[in-house]
């Protein structure tokens, strides 16, 4: 059975993991940041929260199937490239 991988992957992970959990820290530094001065400084909440989600591409469950699809995506290409160094 041969498996082929298209050269991108998935729709909706960027370029490495590790970009994809950057931009998922980023989101989450600002919704943390949104709601530790909310109360202090009522201003910041909308583009705390407008950054947020567009760090995370839309909301934080669209963010995680990214990430799932990276994840499978990776051990796609490394099962493949381990059956083609046997052959």
């Amino acid at each position: 059975m041969q498996v082929s991988i298209p050269k991108e992957p998935c729709t909706m992970c960027p370029v490495s993991i590790t970009w994809h959990l950057l931009r998922g820290a980023g989101a989450l530094a600002l919704i943390a940041l949104a709601v530790l001065l909310s109360s202090a400084h009522p201003w910041i909440v909308p583009p705390a929260l407008v950054g947020a989600l567009l760090l995370l591409r839309g909301c934080p469950m669209c963010w995680l199937v990214g990430l799932l699809e990276r994840l499978s995506a990776r051990k796609a290409a490394k099962a493949s490239e381990a059956t083609s160094q046997r052959a």
